[in-house]
């Protein structure tokens, strides 16, 4: 699955020599900034950085004699954990490390990948025997990093790219044109989107032009949008449904990038008396337990969080070594009815 690639020598790690050497500075300048310990001008810290980032460097945390032993720690490293969609990932691998001696060390990136760099630079320089991350997003440095470790790297979530080593989660593009192929088989032919911002969320972008290339197979479009400049939440949703409905009145179905905004467009529904889905219907992505307890549940694509968390645990487990071709693991989605399309 994918493209043949080289396995980065474990044993050609960059030194703080090679790095000290490049940016031309002694390698107790690059320790003290690795450290962010002393005083240092500007000008040298970013040079260094700069140097750093260009050669994927990660400092070795575990000194002498430790440094051979074997690593009991998986890196794993999630957007938030306030979105419930993490959470649900989590639990997952907990279970597929049942039984097992590795333990999880988690970390958060708030969807910034800068910020990603630095926690995969933190973890990485303890030495885990692997790391999971959400998504193929990651800045060029974070890449390198991960390239050259040499230890197992899991890409969850998504599987619209090659991954570096394991991917596992749905395909999002995919997803998208099911949507649109379902709600076009139900009827609906004035297609409304109600989304938030596509720079923190990829996948919410892949599953609209996967929407798109289904309607358009149909000779259909998306008339009207209604986007959120920040997150997606429920406050959100009510709000976008509202500008999406006085724009484009004529609009009988709004897909929503997630069941946040999704419940959103429905409790403005109910609040201005709108029935759903005679008057107007709302589909969305995720199947979040809120969406089902509503007193007409919420039509969405489940995907399987806990399964993607469990799947991508268990590949490690399976084969601790690096392989020279990536690994896709599809662990699929299901278009759930519901009530309100």
């Amino acid at each position: 699955m994918g493209t043949k690639q080289r396995l980065p020598d474990r044993k050609s790690k960059i030194t703080v020599r090679e790095v000290a050497r490049r940016a031309n500075v002694s390698e107790s300048t690059v320790s003290r900034i690795m450290r962010n310990k002393g005083l240092v001008a500007e000008a040298t810290r970013e040079k260094v950085m700069e140097t750093v980032r260009a050669m994927g460097y990660v400092p070795n945390r575990i000194a002498g004699s430790l440094a051979s032993l074997d690593s009991f720690l998986v890196g794993v490293v999630i957007p938030s954990l306030s979105n419930i969609v993490f959470p649900e990932v989590l639990q997952g691998v907990h279970a597929g490390l049942e039984g097992s001696d590795l333990q999880p060390v988690i970390s958060t990136t708030e969807y910034n990948i800068d910020r990603e760099e630095a926690v995969v630079r933190g973890i990485l320089s303890w030495k885990p025997a692997a790391i999971l991350l959400a998504g193929f997003d990651h800045t060029d440095a974070t890449r390198k990093m991960l390239e050259q470790s040499g230890i197992r790297v899991v890409e969850m979530m998504d599987i619209d790219s090659t991954p570096i080593d394991i991917a596992v989660g749905t395909s999002h593009r995919r997803a998208g044109h099911a949507i649109g192929r379902h709600l076009i088989e139900r009827g609906y032919r004035h297609f409304g989107y109600v989304g938030h911002d596509w720079d923190a969320d990829r996948r919410a972008r892949l599953r609209y032009d996967g929407l798109c290339e289904a309607l358009s197979e149909a000779g259909l479009s998306i008339e009207a949008h209604a986007m959120a400049d920040g997150a997606s939440s429920v406050a959100e949703g009510r709000i976008q449904t509202a500008r999406l409905r006085a724009s484009a009145p004529q609009i009988d179905v709004a897909v929503y990038s997630n069941d946040d905004m999704a419940v959103g467009g429905v409790f403005h529904c109910l609040a201005e008396g709108i029935r759903l889905p005679d008057e107007f219907a709302v589909f969305g992505f995720n199947g979040l337990d809120i969406g089902k307890e509503l007193p007409q549940p919420l039509s969405t694509v489940r995907s399987n969080r806990f399964l993607i968390g469990k799947k991508a645990i268990e590949e490690v487990l399976a084969s601790p070594e690096r392989p020279s071709e990536p690994t896709i693991i599809d662990t699929d989605f299901e278009v759930f009815i519901g009530a309100t399309a």
